[in-house]
């Protein structure tokens, strides 16, 4: 790219195709090359409808209504001009990276792939691979790179989606939420590892994100929208309206937990054919009580989780719901699992209306007419308002499509609720009202609560107890308040020692 402004977006205005509100309206920004402009602001205020147009697309149901986007003078939305833009001049990795990839192929051919389209020679393609992959911290053998999508962790699948993106090396990257799901000291990495990038080779980056720490220390300026409307544009600090605060911790011995519980023991899963990412796991959930579960990303967090839910059958072990007078082998009805990757969960040709209507009326036996109060009322119970109901996943905003997964979840009336990293899609504030909703039906509904996660925060507010893995291994257990106050295995100390070192005050150096 040349000049001084290489992105340029003028009076851009986004709506539905058939009427209504817009969701970006009158959009203008500018941005410089080897510059990092961070995109802020709540769930659905149009960050990623904004960052989405600099590739020229939109989402299903909307089209462009008014201004215009030129990347290196080139237009996106004229005839052919994203086929000219996408690949060549901006990536993008977006909030749910394993969506991008082809579930049917291994990650060796997915980068073999992006680097031979950036214009590697087939005989150098293993070098720019292994190069790719040690910049985002990932191994390069023969059993990483013939696993599947599927097989690797959400933080995993987040890096190489990101290696891919960086094969063709762009002169705009656009990230949207690159940390969720992974954990502090990875996300720390990759702030490095962009900076890097960023200042070597004068990349321009468009970051959007819900954390604070990450736009104020590795973006130049920020911008915050509101309802689709920029509303302010300046230096990080003043631009980030409300930081995510800190979060009060709970009296976790004021209720003693009724008898029996989920239960797992001797846990040995491999999602793959590979070695396994569980090796011997053991955890007791008391109904009514939360466990967090923490480790580093590729700890075996997710796969954990699917055991739970039924989803992933062991190798060996047990899963068991016990409560008085019963004990259920398995996946139990009353056991419900919010992905991480929500939008990979919910089915993009069925409705938030269909998608919630269906467990109420199959599973809870509720009337048409009852399951579509219901519907209405789990919606505004997790935020949303009842016009979400008629719109797919893929008019939905990242945090919109996890709410309306974890209202789903609680269409089937669980006992059990398993959520991997449900807040990492969410802005502060949503963020906090999820895990208030979720300490609220474990109090008040005796819901049992298993939240994997990298949020120190969210942790703090909502567990009893804390399971941290490490290499698919249980490396500490205990109270909550105990473990994040006085880690003693290093994972665990590193976790937390990362978390108190890091602030949304630290700033990038000009």
């Amino acid at each position: 790219m040349t000049g001084t402004e290489p992105v340029c977006v003028e009076g851009l205005t986004l709506g539905p195709v058939g009427g209504g509100a817009p969701v970006l309206a009158d959009a203008s920004l500018t941005l410089a090359a080897g510059r990092v402009l961070g995109v802020v602001g709540r769930s659905g205020s149009g960050k990623s409808s904004l960052a989405l147009a600099l590739l020229g697309h939109v989402r299903p149901g909307l089209g462009l209504r008014a201004g215009r986007v030129r990347v290196a003078g080139a237009d996106p939305f004229a005839p052919g001009g994203a086929r000219r833009v996408r690949g060549r001049l901006v990536t993008y990795v977006g909030q749910d990276p394993a969506a991008s990839l082809n579930p049917a192929r291994r990650i060796g051919a997915h980068l073999a792939d992006a680097v031979r389209r950036g214009g590697v020679p087939r005989t150098a393609a293993p070098e720019r691979v292994a190069e790719l992959l040690a910049r985002v911290r990932l191994p390069y053998d023969r059993a990483f790179l013939r696993r599947r999508p599927h097989e690797v962790s959400g933080g995993q699948a987040r890096r190489v989606a990101l290696a891919a993106a960086l094969a063709s090396a762009p002169r705009l990257l656009v990230l949207d939420e690159p940390t969720a799901g992974l954990d502090d000291g990875l996300a720390w990495e990759l702030r490095e590892l962009l900076e890097e990038t960023v200042r070597e080779e004068e990349r321009s980056v468009v970051l959007v994100s819900h954390d604070p720490r990450w736009v104020g220390s590795l973006a130049d300026e920020a911008l915050r929208l509101e309802a689709g409307r920029i509303v302010a544009r300046g230096a990080p600090r003043a631009v980030w309206a409300d930081g995510p605060g800190a979060g009060r911790e709970r009296d976790t011995d004021r209720a003693a937990p009724r008898a029996g519980g989920l239960r797992a023991s001797g846990l040995f899963a491999a999602p793959g054919r590979g070695a396994p990412v569980l090796r011997d796991v053991a955890l007791t959930v008391a109904p009514g009580t939360c466990t967090a579960v923490l480790g580093p990303s590729g700890a075996g967090k997710t796969t954990l989780a699917r055991v739970l839910a039924g989803l992933l059958r062991p190798a060996a072990g047990t899963v068991a719901w016990e409560e008085p007078g019963a004990i259920r082998q398995g996946r139990a009805a009353a056991v419900q699992l919010v992905a991480q990757d929500a939008y990979g969960a919910l089915n993009p040709r069925e409705t938030a209306e269909r998608a919630l209507t269906r467990p109420l009326t199959a599973l809870r036996g509720l009337d048409p007419d009852r399951a579509a109060a219901e519907a209405r009322a789990l919606l505004a119970r997790v935020g949303l308002g009842a016009g979400v109901l008629a719109r797919r996943p893929g008019a939905l905003s990242g945090g919109e499509r996890q709410r309306v997964a974890l209202a789903r979840a609680l269409a089937a009336g669980p006992r059990v609720l398993v959520c991997d990293e449900v807040t990492s899609a969410l802005d502060p504030d949503t963020a906090r009202g999820i895990v208030d909703l979720l300490d609220e039906l474990r109090r008040a509904d005796g819901v049992t609560l298993v939240l994997v996660s990298h949020d120190l925060a969210a942790v703090a507010r909502c567990a009893d107890r804390v399971v941290v893995l490490d290499a698919g291994e249980v490396v500490e257990s205990g109270p909550a308040r105990e473990v994040l106050r006085q880690p003693r295995h290093p994972v665990t100390k590193a976790l937390v020692g990362r978390r108190r070192a890091t602030g949304p005050e630290q700033g990038r150096s000009a």
